[in-house]
């Protein structure tokens, strides 16, 4: 078991989760979402869900830290928070990249020595934004297995050149709306 899935484990973090373990090319991948901040323990037995969590995350890894993450924050807010609880296997080389559904602008930023590549949401996923930045099409990935599909897309995005600008934390916090993701449909 890897030192990040031990961790994960170990903090009780993982939630709905849709892959959890190794794959070809990584010691260790993980789709689903991430707790943030855990909600509230009711008994031994019974908690309430979290009060924050990462969504639709993408996660790979060779080695003790986490050499990449993409994921989905509903709020800038959840940031600070999110990297208190994940610092100790974050690395200042690893690939994070954040789809946040407040930010109005997209930017790379450093924070407590991390780099990270924030994006605005808007309608889409992760998952299609990687896609996308990627230069890879979904029929590309149709016939590989799940494991198949979270290597592919890490190997691609890693070679990504990214077209975003340099911006402090306080610019990135600056560009915070007070929307969130517009939903659609049926209410």
């Amino acid at each position: 078991m890897s030192n990040v899935q031990n961790f994960i484990y170990e903090n009780n973090l993982q939630w709905q989760a849709s892959f959890n373990e190794k794959t070809a090319k990584n010691a260790y991948a993980y789709r689903g979402s991430l707790v943030i901040t855990p909600g509230k323990v009711l008994s031994a037995d019974k908690q309430l869900p979290p009060k924050a969590t990462a969504t639709q995350v993408i996660l790979a890894t060779n080695s003790d830290k986490i050499d990449f993450i993409a994921c989905e924050l509903e709020t800038l807010d959840f940031f600070e928070p999110f990297v208190e609880r994940y610092k100790e296997v974050l690395s200042p080389d690893g690939l994070y990249l954040l789809f946040v559904t407040d930010l109005d602008a997209d930017g790379k930023f450093e924070y407590e020595g991390f780099t990270f590549h924030a994006f605005a949401l808007d309608e889409s996923s992760v998952w299609n934004e990687l896609l996308d930045h990627a230069d890879l099409f979904k029929g590309d990935l149709k016939k590989l297995t799940p494991a198949e599909k979270i290597d592919e897309v890490y190997s691609e995005i890693k070679r990504t050149a990214f077209r975003i600008s340099d911006k402090s934390y306080e610019e990135i916090k600056a560009l915070q709306n007070s929307e969130g993701k517009v939903l659609f449909g049926a209410v």
